[in-house]
């Protein structure tokens, strides 16, 4: 009797667990989590970290008539990141770099021109961010195609493949729904976007993760290939790791941010923070969450010893920038350049995303020792302009 009670129980306690994960959106990637860190490998060498810090920069945010709201937004980042960034440096003496994903759809001449002088003076570059539904094939083609060159004409913002002459860029999907994978209503419209991406110069997406959102993938803590499926949706949820002396297999590389569950940083029901790799007044970047972001060990594989970290935030959004462009950041920076760049066991690297995806793309090509030697292993810095 004792028994069963002892299965009712444990069968009751899963079916509660199950449902406490579907409540969170956390089914699809918790148990992927737990393998990944049980199968963490190890190296022996020093550990360099390379740190990508990514922004949903949009000035209109809740606001598309109010254009003295945007430039006030917009001149904040000109004036006090500057005042932050040029106080830290990395193993290699380059500052934070911050990549400003802008939004098509948001764009104006001036914001642009303010942070393109900024890029050229080496605080960090521009790539492309895009939200949009009930889209087709066509039309974005078009768009993509259109701001990323008017980027790269106007602003001097974006690389050449030395190859194919392309205009490329870095992506990240606006509300998180790449390739449509949100429920009906916030659907993109374009089922096998990350073929049209391929196509339109689109070399890395940086989406991910997206946690508690239902367009999280089951995939986690990776770098990795995704291929589009034609009339298919949310087709990365799974895909081919980058991995050393293997050739790209796929439509576009994603390059994930750190997902997890942090049980040093408490809610205030004293329950475990979930990582998402979100940085912001609500989830300020503390010291247990950059030991966690260093400790999911995302790397290329057969590349242990170089650890990727890109984290996000949305940084036109007042009540955050005191975080992100004040002590909250220079806290962050400060602990990073002190227990994470000793020389011996860790060995730090500012990067941007440009800069993130080069170093992951000479781990593939068997490149190691430093990273710093890859930051333009493909694709050439920008050439920007100044105001």
């Amino acid at each position: 009797m004792l028994g069963f009670i002892t299965v009712v129980l444990l069968l009751a306690a899963s079916a509660l667990f199950w449902l406490v994960l579907k409540k969170k959106n956390m089914e699809m990637w918790f148990f992927p989590y737990l393998k990944n860190r049980l199968n963490n490998p190890k190296t022996d060498k020093p550990i360099h970290v390379l740190f990508c810090f990514v922004d949903h920069f949009e000035p209109q945010w809740k606001n598309r008539d109010n254009i003295e709201l945007e430039r006030e937004r917009v001149d904040r980042w000109f004036k006090d990141y500057p005042l932050m960034a040029e106080q830290h440096k990395d193993a290699d003496g380059v500052m934070p770099q911050h990549s400003f994903f802008y939004p098509e759809e948001e764009y104006r001449h001036e914001h642009l021109a303010k942070l393109s002088d900024m890029c050229y003076r080496g605080f960090g570059e521009i790539e492309i961010h895009l939200h949009h539904d009930n889209d087709t094939p066509e039309n974005f083609t078009k768009v993509m195609t259109d701001f990323a060159n008017k980027l790269h004409h106007d602003h001097g913002a974006l690389p050449v493949h030395p190859e194919t002459e392309q205009i490329m860029y870095a992506f990240i999907h606006g509300n998180w729904s790449l390739d449509n994978s949100l429920p009906d209503g916030y659907m993109c419209g374009i089922d096998n976007e990350l073929a049209l991406l391929n196509q339109t110069g689109c070399y890395v997406d940086m989406t991910l993760p997206a946690t508690p959102s239902p367009a999280q993938t089951s995939k986690i803590n990776s770098i990795y290939y995704a291929t589009g499926r034609p009339g298919m949706c949310k087709s990365h949820d799974t895909g081919v790791d980058v991995e050393v002396g293997k050739e790209e297999s796929g439509d576009i590389m994603l390059i994930q941010g750190p997902i997890g569950i942090n049980f040093k940083w408490r809610t205030a029901k004293g329950l475990p923070h979930v990582e998402n790799a979100d940085v912001r007044k609500a989830c300020p970047p503390l010291k247990s969450r950059i030991d966690q972001w260093v400790s999911s060990h995302i790397h290329v594989k057969g590349r242990p010893e170089w650890t990727f970290i890109k984290v996000h935030t949305h940084g036109t959004q007042e009540a955050d920038m005191d975080t992100l462009l004040g002590q909250p950041r220079h806290d962050m920076h400060t602990y990073l350049e002190t227990k994470y760049n000793d020389g011996e066991n860790y060995i730090l690297h500012y990067v941007s995303a440009r800069e993130m995806y080069n170093i992951a793309k000479a781990a593939e090509a068997g490149k190691d020792g430093n990273p710093n030697e890859y930051r333009d292993f493909i694709l050439a810095k920008p050439t920007f302009k100044q105001l």
